[in-house]
């Protein structure tokens, strides 16, 4: 039985630092829940001196607990541990969907594991990758050394709270670093269960805080602060750039951003079963409700199967149903808040004013009460200066456009503000890879759309879309600073 009762969930309170839970003063945020639109708790913002607080003590946690200077190995074992408990962690679970756009179902079945191995995953990078001997002349000794940062200041969205935050711990702690973490004011609470349960893993107190508020003050006084080394921020394309230029500004520290995007999928005529086809598109825009960064929300398909696909997404999207996320029968995510609700209903309205057809939804589920649930919906014969085309609406709204042959296909797959991902769909090899190098972005799914376990493959953009990569090697390695030795004997 996964249901239950969100009335009997307590929740974690404020701001955890030092090992601690602390309830906070100053301004207060209420925090709704997604799905009925009923406030499930209320958080206090950290100010510029509780992120001081919480900075000072990780930056002196980290080195008078040895979590930097200590074997590697070590430092693997207490990951291990930490995914171990995430894992098994009743309490987690529900907090994360109590509170965010997550069903139980889901959360049970994929985003608690996933969270798990991608700890798993830096646990086992801790003592693999290193330095490098470097060729140099015959009486000298050139090595690349590898040193933590120290302090990483980490800013995590609403769509994904708890492995978005694996993402930035995992290789952080991993290479020896604390990390400051500042959750979404929207969906804060399950974070922190997260980082009790590291410090039940033996993590030491004070290297992983959790610091609660909203960008524009706990954010900015945390990629501000002169002894965080390092910035790792996932959301929009806008606050991406506001933060880099805050971080340049103070200090010039490294920043590894993954942003918006408006990813396409290009599907050819001979794309191969239009059931099979289907599938993968409408998970590719419906997935979380259409909210995430990664979401395929642009459909360029080959007019030689442009009619029969459309028709079966068509008949795919009616059979969507909204359900509370405390129920394990629910499939279908809320938007995350009214703000978010009335944004897709903009960018609808507008597209439609400029020409779109809506083929199927276009409004809000009837009968949800205060929940945010928005119908999965197809807009038609868009040309690409429509918004709908253009701007990120983080919702499960999917265009339609229609090419004859490959250049006019690969033109239309092109954006020019982001470059995050993209879908590819044919049999061909041939024309798989041409569109695989004529698409700018960061990542290419090629007969699927969507991540997988394979934590080896990093994510990240171009353009717009970010700057540096999550998962894979490259986020350990950047979470580390390189020191060139050269040695005469």
């Amino acid at each position: 039985m996964l249901s239950f009762d969100p009335e009997k969930i307590a929740l974690p309170a404020g701001h955890y630092i030092n090992g601690q839970h602390q309830a906070g003063e100053g301004s207060a945020l209420l925090v709704n829940r997604p799905s009925d639109g009923l406030p499930a708790g209320q958080l206090y913002e950290a100010d510029a001196q509780k992120v001081d607080e919480a900075v000072s003590i990780a930056d002196r946690s980290v080195r008078e607990s040895g979590w930097a200077s200590c074997p590697p190995r070590q430092r693997g074992a207490v990951l291990r541990r930490w995914a171990d408990l995430i894992a098994s962690d009743t309490q987690l679970a529900q907090l994360e969907s109590l509170g965010s756009t997550r069903p139980i179902s889901d959360v049970i079945n994929h985003e608690i594991p996933f969270t798990a191995e991608a700890i798993r995953f830096y646990a086992e990078c801790a003592d693999k990758y290193s330095g490098d001997v470097l060729p140099t002349r015959d009486a000298s000794l050139g090595m690349l050394v590898p040193e933590p940062y120290g302090v990483i200041g980490a800013i995590t969205p609403w769509n994904f709270p708890l492995s978005m935050a694996s993402w930035k711990c995992g290789p952080a702690l991993a290479a020896g670093n604390a990390v400051v973490l500042k959750p979404s004011e929207l969906t804060p609470f399950s974070t922190v269960r997260m980082a009790e349960l590291a410090v039940q893993a033996g993590l030491p107190a004070g290297v992983l805080n959790i610091v609660q508020g909203g960008g524009a003050v706990t954010g900015s006084a945390l990629v501000a602060h002169p002894l965080v080394r390092k910035i790792s921020f996932t959301g929009s394309t806008a606050t991406g750039a506001r933060i880099m230029s805050d971080a340049a500004f103070n200090g010039m520290k490294p920043v590894t951003l993954e942003l918006g995007g408006k990813s396409p999928q290009l599907v050819f005529d001979d794309a191969g079963d239009i059931d099979e086809v289907a599938g993968r598109i409408l998970r590719g825009f419906t997935a979380n409700g259409g909210q995430a960064c990664v979401a395929g929300t642009r459909l360029i398909v080959q007019r030689g199967i442009a009619d029969a696909l459309v028709s079966k997404l068509i008949e795919l999207c009616q059979c969507f149903r909204p359900g509370v996320t405390w129920d394990e029968n629910s499939r279908y995510a809320p938007m995350i808040d009214a703000r978010q609700a009335a944004k897709v209903a903009s960018v609808v309205n507008s597209a439609r004013q400029q020409g779109a057809e809506v083929l199927v939804g276009g409004e809000r589920f009837a009968d949800t009460g205060e929940g945010y649930f928005w119908q999965p919906t197809l807009l038609s014969t868009v040309s690409n200066d429509n918004p709908a085309v253009q701007e990120e609406i983080f919702g499960p709204v999917l265009t339609v456009q229609i090419f004859d042959d490959e250049a006019e296909g690969l033109a239309l797959a092109s954006h020019p503000t982001y470059g995050l991902c993209a879908g590819v769909h044919t049999k061909n090899i041939d024309r798989a890879l041409r569109a695989m190098r004529g698409i700018a972005a960061g990542t290419v799914w090629i007969n699927r759309y969507g991540r997988s376990g394979d934590f080896i493959i990093p994510t990240g953009g171009f353009h717009g879309s970010g700057i540096g990569k999550d998962l894979g090697r490259q986020a350990f390695e950047a979470c580390q600073r390189y020191k060139s030795v050269l040695i005469d004997f």
